[in-house]
């Protein structure tokens, strides 16, 4: 499932959903990286 991460005050990265974290913060990957932020609204 692709999922939309807040990184930063004016950053998102789109990618893959990897796993969530218990401050409710997700992982994505995006090739061979993976990001951690929050998650944005739909």
């Amino acid at each position: 499932m692709v999922r939309t991460i807040s990184v930063g005050r004016y950053m998102s990265v789109q990618g893959m959903f990897v796993k969530a974290l218990k401050d409710g913060k997700i992982q994505v990957r995006v090739g061979n990286r993976v990001f951690e932020g929050m998650p944005v609204a739909a």
